[in-house]
């Protein structure tokens, strides 16, 4: 493990997973905190004049993080970029995950030219998800892309699927789709585990989930769905995102605090 880490300049791309949602914090930029900022405030403990930039917008497919992000990180000149981009995808019914891991691929290939160290996440298991579990091979067929793509440009791994911490259902919002503030924390551990950073931030103990019947667990699938689901479908649909009009939360590389 490092005690001390090389880089200074870290830029954060992707959906609504970098952004943070699900992880509420007034005080933090955009009022969602996140696994990326849980790391940059690990990463800025141990180096001067460390900076932070965080341009992921809810919402964003693959394709828009390469043309709305990817070239401003690049601008940034950052020597760590950390990218998750390609789950809004594959949930979108119809799609090939061997051709939204194809313009990863090209995405990782940019992200990277400048001899940047990028980080890049499989899915998490989402088999444990009634409803989701339709789509869990698919994601296992990117995830398997995503370790090829990354032994091509050097990348580092984060494997969210053999984090086996996240088919815990506390590790995720009420929505179902985005992680809670104890699964934010969890995965900013497994990012600094992987990049071989020594750190103190600790595994959370959750509180024990209260005892549900079958009937009582099928109440709350439908709940959920007509709630969260069925409007992230219909938006889907119309071709509308929940990022549309949005900003990231963190431009400009700047100093924490």
């Amino acid at each position: 493990m490092l005690e001390r880490h090389p880089w200074a300049r870290y830029v954060a791309i992707g959906d609504s997973f970098t952004e943070g949602i699900g992880d509420p914090e007034p005080s933090a930029a955009g009022g969602f905190r996140g696994w990326a900022d849980r790391v940059a405030e690990v990463l800025a403990a141990d180096a001067e004049d460390f900076a932070y930039a965080n341009l992921a917008v809810r919402g964003k497919l693959l394709r828009g993080i390469r043309e709305e992000q990817a070239e401003s990180a690049l601008a940034l000149q950052p020597d760590l970029v950390s990218v998750s981009a390609g789950g809004n995808d594959i949930l979108r019914p119809g799609t090939d995950p061997d051709e939204v891991a194809g313009r990863l691929d090209e995405l990782l290939g940019l992200l990277g030219r400048d001899g940047a160290t990028v980080v890049v996440f499989t899915g998490p298991d989402i088999g444990m998800r009634p409803v989701m579990r339709a789509i869990r091979g698919k994601v296992a067929i990117f995830n398997q892309n995503v370790y090829a793509i990354a032994r091509r440009h050097d990348a580092i791994v984060v494997d969210l699927w053999a984090l086996r911490e996240l088919t815990d259902p506390r590790m995720w919002d009420e929505d179902r789709l985005h992680f809670s503030p104890l699964g934010h924390h969890t995965i900013a551990i497994a990012v600094l585990d992987a990049l071989g950073i020594a750190h103190g931030l600790e595994p959370m103990t959750p509180p024990p989930l209260p005892e549900t019947s079958w009937r009582q667990a099928r109440v709350g699938d439908l709940v959920w769905a007509r709630a969260h689901l069925v409007p992230w479908v219909v938006r889907r649909i119309r071709g509308r995102s929940s990022g549309d009009g949005r900003s990231p939360k963190r431009p400009e590389l700047n100093p924490l605090g």
